[in-house]
């Protein structure tokens, strides 16, 4: 989707139960690192399940344009790597759209190259900072050209002779994390992240699956993560679950919309990745795993969600990581709670897509919650459910539509959003799989 795309609101009505059994699309964060992670691997990848919505195909394009191959062959995605540090120079700017992962990813695969490469994105990415990725990759060798500037585009330069790094993350990112670590498969010796709260350990595990000596030590309250450098990775097969962020909405329309109940089969239910089940668990939502297995080197799982009366919790400052794209739409719902939600520890919201903690704020408010942000904290009364009727301003995130799409489908009347164009990002088919399970939407002339 491009930010200049005509704009297409959207409105969710008041639906009657949802009922059914669905998949949603491969998870986000496993499909860009198995492209990129193929890109640095000899030989070939094949990966199933990939998530074909336009974030992840800008990342395949930026595979291909620095010198891999990626093209879907069947239910395949093939990737034919070049091995580590084998990529070459692209004719032309890197342009990862809306992806933050991305983006800020490639930036770890660049810094071990000895290319020079120009990357942009549109009007929502161009504004998210990029100081936190940059800062230790350039301590590593990777030169920025435009000095000073730390937004896209930007112009990066990396080397063949990177420098091993030890690296203690100052604010808890799986992004930041996972680029040093990528960065270091091109250093001589040894590049070690350390963190204090657990992150996403994605890339952790499919650099193991590739051939990558990567080990992970608790030492008090801290991780040391490391990767072994000089790196050689061989291409594997790799089955991509269920985005447990896409299935998300489902379960949250499930909880409030009296009657439903629906099971998401082949869910990621990576610990680092659960930590808005665990919420609604304690909320009194009938949720539960079911099916338990392992693919690929994941915990999935078929996730059964029944409607329920949920209570609002305190959710604590140390769970973000496990959920940072979830509160949006656990803030929507927690309007049809009995009592208060608090959730603390949301600095990261305010550097997503957009400033997520306002606009997610402000849309309740919109539509007849009550809600509040001081500094971190994002604090909404529950009770008297959600009035709705309001616009909801998205400031082109995708994850702002679809919290308060989800939200309509219990309100007293419709919620309407400004712009349903940017879901494509990350659920295209969110619309087709909700309206699957009995969800009604009506697009809305301007």
């Amino acid at each position: 989707m491009n930010a200049q795309s005509p704009a297409k609101p959207l409105s969710a009505l008041k639906a009657g139960p949802l009922v059914g059994r669905v998949r949603v699309p491969g998870d986000k964060s496993i499909s860009h690192r198995a492209l990129i992670i193929g890109a640095l691997a000899t030989g070939t990848t094949r990966i199933k399940g990939l998530l074909e919505a336009e974030d992840v195909i800008n990342t395949a394009r930026a595979v291909e344009a620095l010198g891999a191959s990626a093209e879907k062959q069947g239910d395949f995605w093939i990737v034919k790597g070049r091995g580590v540090g084998g990529l070459r120079t692209p004719d032309g700017p890197l342009d990862f759209g809306n992806s933050g992962t991305g983006t800020r990813l490639m930036m770890g695969v660049v810094a071990g190259h000895p290319i020079t490469v120009k990357m942009t994105g549109d009007a929502s990415l161009s504004r998210r900072p990029m100081r936190r990725v940059l800062g230790p990759l350039v301590g590593m060798g990777l030169e920025i050209m435009e000095p000073g500037k730390e937004m896209l585009p930007l112009t990066l330069r990396g080397t063949s002779e990177l420098m091993p790094i030890v690296y203690r993350l100052p604010v808890p990112s799986a992004q930041v994390k996972s680029a040093v670590l990528i960065a270091g498969l091109h250093a001589a010796g040894k590049t070690t992240v350390i963190e204090r709260e657990p992150t996403r350990d994605h890339t952790e595990r499919m650099l193991r699956h590739f051939g990558a000596i990567v080990t992970s030590e608790a030492k008090g309250d801290e991780t040391h993560i490391t990767v072994t450098g000089d790196a050689e990775l061989v291409g594997r097969d790799i089955t991509v679950p269920g985005d447990p962020s896409s299935a998300a909405f489902l379960a949250a329309a499930a909880l409030i919309v009296p009657g439903s109940d629906i099971t998401i089969e082949g869910v990621l239910i990576n610990p680092t990745r659960t930590g808005l089940y665990v919420t609604l668990q304690e909320m009194g939502g009938d949720v539960s795993f079911e099916n338990v297995r392992e693919e690929g080197g994941e915990p999935v799982a078929d996730i059964r969600v029944r409607a329920s009366r949920l209570k609002g919790v305190h959710v604590p400052p140390e769970r973000a990581p496990s959920m940072i794209d979830e509160y949006p739409v656990l803030a929507a719902i927690s309007a049809f709670a009995e009592g208060q939600t608090r959730m603390d520890g949301l600095a990261e919201l305010k550097v997503k897509e957009s400033d997520r903690l306002q606009a997610t704020a402000a849309g309740l408010v919109a539509n007849g919650a009550r809600a509040n942000v001081d500094g971190d904290t994002l604090t909404v009364e529950g009770g008297n459910g959600m009035k709705g009727g309001g616009i909801v301003a998205t400031h082109l995130d995708h994850r702002i539509a679809m919290a308060f799409l989800t939200a309509g489908l219990a309100s007293d009347t419709p919620i309407t959003v400004d712009d349903a164009t940017m879901i494509a990002t990350s659920f295209p088919e969110f619309r087709p799989i909700m309206e699957t399970l009995g969800a009604r939407y009506v697009e809305v002339a301007r």
